[in-house]
């Protein structure tokens, strides 16, 4: 890879190397873009097969923040850091005492918390070093558990989708076929079962499945036979790229809307989906209920305000539906199209504001 050329043709700022020998800390921090305020993203912890890899991820994962805290309205920036190891054996609390002194030393401009392979323990070690963390152990200040908001985001924008695509919100009645029933998944089969939803589930964990049925009558499918459920919504909760050339055409749902990340294999299947009338709601604007929540702890946590923040995916996955009309385009697209057009839109203002400056010390010499 050829660094400072990735970097400039995707438009990064930062690329940080970390190391520390004591600890045998090696982290990436990517940070893409604070065109709305300083970086927050998570930390991630996995075995890559080379650095080149971790590089790789710790930028795409970095870019992906960058349009999901646009598209949620939050004034944040995208970054995102990698550690290389692995997080069953390789984990110690030096190790991520030693990252948090990297990032305090960046002042500000990067904002962590948890992520693959990272845990609230690791987060309270980082605090040890840095104000610049989020997700911490639950105290007055910091929002605990983000499972049952990050699941109150996916409902208020399935109901969103449901009035897209049926021309009523209300999910009662609708059928709903839910991949994986994990922790978000399983509040989230709460809140559509207490409206009246019926629920088709499916997980690898015979136990999750068993829960879902004893506690929301849910009827339960094997892993690979939830694509041919005859449902109203498909609700990918698990694993990302479950839209590919082999499920697609299996699909009988008329709305794609859960929580997994990434959910299309590769961007051609968006446009495959726009062209059979399948709506989806782009997976970063409809989960973005997490880092809603934990960005509230930057101002002090309010779990009220930052409940409300949560409830206005509603808003900003119409306001997708409304580009993706407009402009006759699939909404995967139109959610980038959300995100760059706030992100330009204060690049604007801010280089309106130096043509001002500039003009006033002109005038003034």
């Amino acid at each position: 890879m050829e660094i400072f050329s990735y970097l400039e043709k995707y438009d990064y700022e930062q690329l940080l190397f970390c190391q520390d020998k004591h600890s045998g800390l090696k982290a990436v921090i990517a940070i893409h873009d604070t065109t709305l305020g300083p970086a927050l993203g998570g930390t991630r912890m996995w075995t890559y097969n080379s650095e080149a890899d971790a590089i790789e991820d710790a930028l795409r994962l970095a870019k992906g923040m960058t349009y999901k805290n646009a598209a949620a309205g939050l004034d944040l920036g995208g970054g995102k850091t990698v550690i290389i190891g692995d997080p069953k054996k390789d984990k110690n609390p030096e190790m991520f005492r030693a990252f948090g002194r990297f990032i305090q030393g960046l002042n500000g401009r990067y904002i962590t918390a948890e992520d693959v392979g990272t845990s609230e323990f690791d987060m309270d070690q980082i605090a040890l070093e840095t104000d610049y963390v989020t997700g911490v152990s639950s105290y007055s200040g910091t929002s605990g558990n983000p499972s049952p908001v990050t699941a109150l985001g996916i409902y208020q924008g399935m109901k969103a989708t449901a009035k897209e695509a049926f021309g009523s919100e209300s999910l009662e009645g609708k059928v709903i076929a839910v991949q994986g029933v994990g922790n978000v998944a399983y509040h989230l089969c709460k809140l559509l079962h207490d409206e009246g939803a019926e629920l088709v589930v499916t997980d690898i964990n015979k136990d999750a499945v068993k829960r879902a049925q004893v506690d929301f009558n849910a009827k339960a499918v094997d892993p690979d036979d939830i694509y041919d459920v005859d449902c109203d919504i498909y609700a990918p909760c698990a694993l990302g790229a479950t839209i590919n050339d082999q499920t697609i055409p299996r699909l009988k749902a008329k709305v794609v809307a859960g929580s997994a990340n990434n959910q299309l294999k590769n961007a051609e299947h968006g446009d495959i989906l726009h062209e059979k009338g399948i709506l989806y709601a782009p997976d970063y604007v409809i989960n973005a209920g997490g880092v809603i929540n934990v960005a509230d702890e930057l101002i002090g946590y309010n779990r009220e305000r930052a409940i409300q923040n949560v409830q206005r995916i509603y808003k900003n996955l119409e306001q997708v539906f409304e580009i993706s009309n407009r402009d006759q385009i699939p909404t995967y697209i139109a959610a980038d199209r959300l995100a760059e057009e706030r992100i330009q839109a204060k690049k604007n203002s801010r280089n309106q504001f130096l043509t001002n400056e500039r003009n006033i010390l002109h005038r003034r010499q």
